[in-house]
């Protein structure tokens, strides 16, 4: 027998994705600014922990250190490197508000829920399978309210990162984005 679950467990088909360049970070700080000034808490996910010679990819680490400097609201760093009980004790402060916003690497993909996040950011967005990209974005919108999901490519992005973050904003679907995925990696 196949089953064939359409509804979601959450009601985030209010999710407004937007692709933005990363010579376009400012704009992003600047709006993350203005949703912790309204109540909201943000993830911002980087696709590395800590520098790397080989990847010219933004770190959470380095993000983290940047972020602290500019904003003076109290910010986490969460990623796959630290013990479980740390990474516990940062998602509990998170959930429970004394964070508003968490700098990760993807070990938000599953498993968490905080209905008062409602945006997320993902650097270097296009080096992200579309399933993960789905995934993440499924951290916000959790209340029902209007959540945000912004992507931000590096100016090196190839044609299928773009065909990628295209489908991410043009979609909530995740049919539709398995499909198409499918489509662009093939078998496998």
């Amino acid at each position: 027998n196949i089953s064939t679950i359409k509804n979601k467990p959450f009601s985030n088909n209010n999710i407004e994705t937007f692709t933005k360049p990363a010579d376009k970070i400012s704009e992003g700080i600047n709006f993350v600014e203005d949703k912790i000034k309204s109540g909201d808490q943000v993830y911002w996910v980087c696709p590395i922990i800590d520098e790397s010679d080989k990847l010219k990819l933004t770190p959470a680490i380095k993000r983290f250190e940047n972020l602290k400097s500019k904003y003076d609201f109290s910010i986490g760093l969460i990623h796959g490197s630290l013990k479980k009980d740390e990474k516990d004790e940062i998602m509990s402060k998170f959930i429970s508000g004394e964070l508003k916003l968490i700098i990760s690497t993807t070990v938000i993909e599953v498993g968490i829920d905080n209905p008062n996040a409602n945006t997320i950011i993902i650097e270097n967005a296009e080096r992200f399978g579309l399933a993960q990209l789905h995934q993440l974005r499924g951290r916000v919108g959790r209340s029902g309210q209007k959540a945000n999901c912004i992507l931000l490519y590096s100016s090196t992005i190839s044609e299928t990162g773009k065909k990628r973050l295209s489908i991410m904003k043009n979609s909530n679907d995740g049919f539709y984005i398995s499909e198409e995925d499918l489509k662009l990696r093939g078998f496998g």
